[in-house]
């Protein structure tokens, strides 16, 4: 089982109306690729933790979903103490908003490369289109849960409590018993990673 991780809003949350930023978090300046100058942006070692301890207790194989894209692991989870992932080659869309369709501009190409694979998926901007979506895909057997921080906080205990986490072992009961699944006979257990199924840098 996947998950998927986003950085603006989930590990950088946005500041206050007055610029102020959540206790806890500390400022950095990296260089994103294209910049010809640094930028601040502010972290919290916690929410790696939280990320870190998410994978390990279910057993999630993890990969950035973010405009970050390359930049994802070298600039900001490696100042969150994260092992390099990969990441999700998102396309680069003229986008006025970030929900041009009503939904969330990543799910197409989320949709296209996870078709009939299970996720966790932590973003601050799903629309409720997006949670629509996510139950869809869970009632036909492919269980998508969404973790949505409030963006001004950034990842919090909190967030991963108040979601469908407890339906994974469930879930992974059912595969194994061939039951409500759509793909596969031999589902991972929870000491089992997932490996990942096409090349590395999840081109769309």
């Amino acid at each position: 089982m996947h998950l998927l991780c986003d950085i603006d809003g989930v590990h950088i949350p946005f500041p206050g109306p007055a610029g102020e930023i959540p206790d806890g978090f500390r400022t950095h300046h990296v260089t994103p690729t294209g910049y010809s100058e640094p930028v601040a942006i502010w972290l919290n070692p916690a929410t790696g933790r939280l990320v870190l301890d998410l994978i390990n207790r279910y057993a999630l194989s993890p990969v950035w979903c973010t405009s970050w894209r390359a930049d994802a692991a070298p600039l900001v989870g490696s100042l969150l103490g994260l092992p390099t992932w990969d990441h999700i080659d998102l396309p680069r869309l003229p986008l006025t908003t970030s929900h041009p369709n009503g939904y969330l501009w990543k799910r197409d190409t989320i949709a296209q490369l996870f078709t009939d694979q299970p996720l966790v998926w932590i973003d601050d901007d799903f629309t409720s289109a997006d949670h629509t979506w996510a139950g869809d895909r869970t009632t036909t057997g492919v269980l998508t849960i969404l973790i949505q921080p409030n963006p001004y906080l950034g990842l919090t205990a909190a967030d991963l409590k108040a979601t469908g986490l407890n339906e994974i072992a469930e879930w992974r009961s059912r595969a194994r018993a061939g039951k409500g699944v759509r793909y596969g006979e031999s589902m991972p257990g929870p000491a089992d990673v997932e490996p990942l199924t096409w090349p590395p840098s999840f081109r769309p």
